[in-house]
């Protein structure tokens, strides 16, 4: 069984910033990237608002970047995902593909949120061509253009309202016949003129040659009075939802109800001492790359006190 200081799960801003400040440590992490190496910033096309990159990135070239300087300071990065844990004692013992066994001595868990999506292959066809689950990240480049939004719940009506202040029109498309987001929310959208919201409207599928051209609709699907929708976008932003990847140590690790790692602000020390949590796995408010990287670092920090302190 192979005996580490430090194992990191998963790769992305969160996990590769951690392995740059443990190597310069001399703590010799160990980083597994998880079936979804680099994270959802693999996802994104171009990146502005990361500091450092005045003329903008790629979101892949960006994570890329982070990686290298993990390796420059000789972090060991495999591939591989795990799938057991048992956090009961330690060392842990952390089981990766099914196979491998690692002891650990302490570890950081940074294996990100995966957007929730609708399920359609056009949601796959335009991924990084007008389909996107970040408005934040991605609003910028639909500025004066027109955009949809999938979604009831504040998130959507939150992102909606972002997006409102920069493009020409907004279409909120919520499959209930109410929103479901708090009242102030549903205010703030109501109040906002260029946005329009379809009620009880369901996303058929895509359209568009080089990128997300049209959205096809269903109005009140199954009923007397379905009918089909066309509308014209540039952009297509998917609100339903982030899911974070903790199930593999659900048995250990405390959550809140959606699945979040809660950590014992404002550190990143979980419930088990010596298990630390980064990036957007333990981060439902922000979900940027900025915020995971810098939780990466605080978690590198966290975790080299610990082994300081034993």
């Amino acid at each position: 069984m192979e005996q580490v200081k430090c194992l990191i799960i998963g790769g992305g801003p969160a996990g590769y910033t951690a392995a740059i400040y443990a190597s310069r440590a001399n703590l010799s992490p160990v980083l597994y990237e998880g079936s979804q190496p680099g994270g959802q910033l693999t996802q994104t096309t171009e990146v502005e608002n990361f500091p450092g990159y005045p003329e903008g990135t790629q979101g892949f070239d960006l994570v890329e970047d982070i990686k290298k300087q993990a390796l420059r300071f000789d972090a060991d990065i495999r591939n591989g995902a795990v799938t057991k844990v048992d956090f009961s004692r330690r060392p842990f013992v952390v089981e990766i593909d099914g196979s491998h066994t690692i002891e650990a001595q302490a570890v950081i868990i940074a294996t990100g949120a995966s957007a929730k999506y609708l399920g359609l292959d056009d949601e796959k066809k335009y991924a990084g061509r007008g389909v996107s689950a970040c408005a934040t990240c991605d609003g910028f480049f639909y500025r004066k253009k027109r955009v949809a939004v999938v979604g009831g719940g504040d998130t959507a009506c939150e992102e909606a309202v972002y997006l409102a202040g920069l493009a020409e029109k907004v279409f909120l498309i919520v499959r209930k016949p109410f929103l479901r987001a708090s009242k102030v929310m549903q205010d703030r959208v109501f109040a906002t003129p260029n946005i329009e919201v379809l009620f009880e409207h369901q996303t058929l599928g895509l359209g568009g040659t080089d990128g997300v051209e049209s959205a096809s609709l269903v109005y009140r699907k199954g009923e007397a009075d379905e009918r089909r929708v066309e509308i014209k976008i540039d952009g297509f932003f998917l609100a339903i939802g982030h899911h974070p990847n903790t199930e593999v140590f659900g048995k250990y690790i405390e959550t809140d109800e959606a699945g979040y790692i809660k950590t014992q602000m404002p550190s990143t020390r979980t419930n088990v001492e010596g298990v630390f949590a980064a990036g957007d796995v333990a981060d439902p408010n922000y979900r940027q790359a900025i915020t995971a990287a810098a939780s990466g670092c605080k978690a590198a920090i966290d975790l080299e006190r610990f082994l300081g302190s034993l």
